[in-house]
């Protein structure tokens, strides 16, 4: 049986994603920031785990010593503001960035070593952290926590350059969650159903890829 660690699975996407791997078959364990009675209803294996606390991550490194993934899934994303750069709060614009950039390396780097060979490291981006592909400058708070996250993605495949793994910086389309809003074009099962068609078509590759849920490369 393949085993899924999926880091933020309580709602929305995340939710989806470990609903999707069980439904495939998989073992999953995934991790919450605050209790989901959603979460809790699905039967997965569950763990709290706050990202930007680096003792909750130490400890959850050490609760799953000896166990191996085949998939490592790190979900944590915030919209702490809409605003430019220039008139957001301070707080909001490290908040973003730690949640959505740093802490996701974070965790990786302490659970990279449980990914079984042939894995999947995945860190859910979004198209908006395409610096290639930014010609409107909208969300510019957003866009440049995502354009860090890649950066770090592709930092984090070159300091574990011999490890047996593919690294994959998924975009999940626009999709009606909280963030997304109701009138996103993609349904929550679509774009997890096929998030995980990406994964399985990318297992065994090897080196790092940003690329969206239809398995189309998207610019750096």
């Amino acid at each position: 049986m393949k085993r899924a660690l999926i880091i933020g699975g309580s709602r929305g996407l995340g939710l989806g994603l470990v609903r999707e791997h069980l439904t495939r078959g998989w073992h999953v364990t995934a991790t919450y920031r605050s209790p989901s009675p959603e979460l809790e209803a699905l039967g997965a294996e569950t763990m709290a785990l706050d990202v930007t606390d680096t003792a909750q991550i130490g400890a959850l490194a050490s609760r799953l010593a000896g166990q191996t993934f085949d998939l490592l899934f790190v979900n944590p994303g915030i919209m702490a503001s809409r605003l430019p750069v220039s008139q957001a709060a301070p707080a909001d614009i490290e908040a973003m960035m730690l949640v959505n950039a740093i802490s996701p390396i974070r965790v990786a780097d302490a659970l990279a070593g449980y990914v079984a060979a042939g894995g999947v490291v995945g860190f859910m981006t979004s198209i908006l952290g395409s610096i290639g592909t930014n010609e409107d400058g909208r969300m510019e708070l957003y866009r440049a926590s995502k354009a860090a996250l890649n950066s770090l993605v592709r930092s984090f495949r070159a300091r574990h350059a011999t490890a047996d793994f593919t690294v994959l910086a998924l975009h999940p389309g626009v999709v009606r969650t909280s963030m997304g809003g109701p009138t996103a074009p993609l349904d929550i099962e679509t774009s997890v159903r096929g998030l995980a068609d990406t994964i399985e078509a990318r297992r065994g590759i090897g080196g790092a890829a940003f690329v969206d849920y239809r398995n189309e490369v998207i610019p750096w």
